[in-house]
C-alpha cells in the first residue's frame, strides 16, 4: 500500500485567507497522493502576530506562500524563510507587477482592500438575501428582478449552484421541475432573467435521492427514487426546456463551480448581446444591473 507524500504547508495572508486557500487547492489537485500538514495564519498584520507564524516555519520547514502587503511584515518573512532553507512564495505579485506595468501604476498596499464595504459588497448580500427568498420555488411574484433563474428535477444541484452565483453578486432563483406540476406562470412572462435548465443522468440522479432518503430515514419514496419513473421524469423535463429554448446544462459530472462557471459564461453573451442591440459596451457578469420588469 502506497502511503501519502505529505510536507508542511503554510498558509500567511494578511486578510482572511480564501485567496491563498483557492490557489493552494488549485496547485495540490495537480499532485496525486499528496497530503500537506496545513498551517493557516489569517489576519496577520502585527509583528506579534507574524511571530507565531515565523516559530512555526523554523520549527518545521516546509514551502510558504502568502499574501501579505506590508513591506516591513513581508520582509521579515522573507528574511526567515530565506534563513531556513523554505521556499517563499508571494501568490500576487506577478499579478499585480503585470496590472502596475500595463496601467502604469502602483497598487495600494492595504490589506483585505478586496473585502471593502462598497456597493459591490452590499450587492453580493442582496444577491444572497433573493436567493434565500427564492429557493425551491418558494416565491414567484418578483421573478421578473432575478438574473438567472435555475429550473431542475429534484438534486440537480438547484440551492448549491443559485448561492455560488449568488455570493458573485448575482440574484438567482431556483424552481423545481415536477412532474404534472404545473410551472410558475411568471417564468413565461419574464423578459430579463436567463432562464438556464439543469439535469442529471437518470442513475446517478437514483443513487442521489436513495442515500438521501436513507439519511433522512424516510423509506418508501415510490416514483422519486424508481429507476423507470426517474428516467421519465428527467426526459420530461429537457424536452419541456427544449421546448421553450433554454439552455440545459448536464451536471452529473460537474462541481457546482463549473456548473456556475458556465452559467457565467452565457449570462456574459447574453449581457453583450442585450448591450449591442442597444448600442451600449459590455456588461460584467458580475453587475446585478437594474430592475427590468417584463414587457
Amino acid at each position: 500500500m502506497n502511503h501519502p507524500k505529505t510536507f508542511h504547508l503554510h498558509m500567511v495572508s494578511d486578510a482572511t485567507g480564501e485567496t491563498i486557500q483557492s490557489v493552494a487547492r488549485a496547485c495540490l489537485s495537480q499532485f496525486e497522493g499528496v497530503e500537506p500538514v496545513e498551517h493557516f495564519w489569517n489576519l496577520v498584520r502585527t509583528d506579534r502576530q507574524l511571530d507565531l507564524a515565523l516559530e512555526e516555519i523554523e520549527a518545521t520547514g516546509g514551502v510558504v506562500i502568502y499574501t501579505l502587503v506590508d513591506p516591513h511584515l513581508r520582509g521579515r518573512l522573507e528574511e526567515t524563510c530565506h534563513r531556513n532553507g523554505v521556499p517563499c512564495i508571494s501568490i500576487l505579485d506577478p499579478v499585480m507587477h503585470a496590472f502596475g506595468q500595463h496601467l502604469g501604476m502602483t497598487g495600494q498596499s492595504t490589506p483585505g482592500r478586496q473585502h471593502a464595504l462598497d456597493a459591490a459588497y452590499f450587492g453580493r448580500m442582496e444577491a444572497m438575501d433573493f436567493a434565500l427568498a427564492h429557493d425551491d420555488g418558494q416565491q414567484s411574484v418578483d421573478l421578473f428582478d432575478a438574473d438567472v433563474i435555475l429550473v431542475g428535477v429534484s438534486r440537480t444541484s438547484k440551492t448549491p449552484t443559485s448561492l455560488y452565483l449568488a455570493n458573485r453578486g448575482i440574484k438567482t432563483a431556483n424552481v423545481p421541475y415536477v412532474p404534472r406540476v404545473p410551472l410558475p406562470a411568471e417564468l413565461g412572462e419574464v423578459r430579463k432573467p436567463l432562464i438556464v435548465g439543469l439535469t442529471k443522468d437518470a442513475e446517478h440522479l437514483v443513487q442521489i435521492r436513495r442515500n438521501r432518503m436513507t439519511m433522512l430515514r424516510q423509506g418508501g419514496a415510490g416514483d422519486y427514487v424508481d429507476p423507470e419513473q426517474v428516467r421519465a421524469e428527467v426526459l420530461e423535463a429537457r424536452r419541456y426546456f427544449a421546448r421553450r429554448g433554454w439552455p440545459v446544462i448536464d451536471v452529473t459530472r460537474r462541481a457546482i463551480e463549473e456548473t456556475a462557471a458556465e452559467i457565467i459564461t452565457l449570462l456574459t453573451h447574453r449581457r453583450q448581446h442585450v448591450a449591442a442591440m442597444r448600442g451600449g459596451g459590455p456588461v460584467p457578469a458580475s453587475s446585478t444591473g437594474g430592475t427590468e420588469r417584463p414587457a
